[in-house]
């Protein structure tokens, strides 16, 4: 891993450990995440504050959920799918206990199943395009608006 990415992600753990609740568990050693982990937390924190736009895929259109997935998935050579649904079907699902940088978390947002997908970053928080009129932010897995529509957590990464 590159100097600076390495000091990128310590200083975005830093960062939102300090303005978060109380961690639900200890945030990932940049040191010891997969390079393609790296890159997909890197571009998922450096997407915040781009607006929201339905179908959107870029910094410069903006982005839905799955459209910033599949932007910074593709930006770590990673192939996901387009949209929320297929992204859903498509990941090795894994435990909450499991839960590391880059992994997706999804959620039941009004319909049956996932309608809401975001990317893990560690220290209990995730990054997301979370709806219109509001930009790509950062929250906490156990707001209780997430937590209560937490539906399952995977990823597509090599085992």
């Amino acid at each position: 891993m590159s100097p600076w990415l390495r000091l990128a992600l310590v200083a975005a753990t830093l960062l939102l450990g300090a303005c978060g609740t109380s961690p639900t568990r200890p945030p990932a050693d940049p040191e010891t995440l997969d390079p393609q982990r790296s890159q997909v937390v890197f571009h998922a924190l450096s997407m915040v504050g781009k607006p929201y736009r339905y179908g959107g895929t870029s910094p410069e259109d903006g982005f839905d959920c799955s459209g910033l997935v599949w932007f910074t998935h593709h930006h770590a050579g990673i192939p996901v799918p387009r949209t929320t649904t297929t992204q859903s079907e498509g990941v090795r699902r894994i435990s909450t206990q499991a839960l590391t940088p880059g992994d997706l978390l999804f959620f039941r947002t009004g319909r049956a199943g996932p309608g809401h997908v975001s990317i893990y970053i560690g220290d209990g928080r995730f990054v997301h395009a979370p709806s219109s009129g509001r930009p790509v932010t950062t929250e906490d897995l156990d707001h209780p608006y997430w937590s209560r529509r937490f539906l399952h957590a995977g990823h597509f990464y090599s085992p």
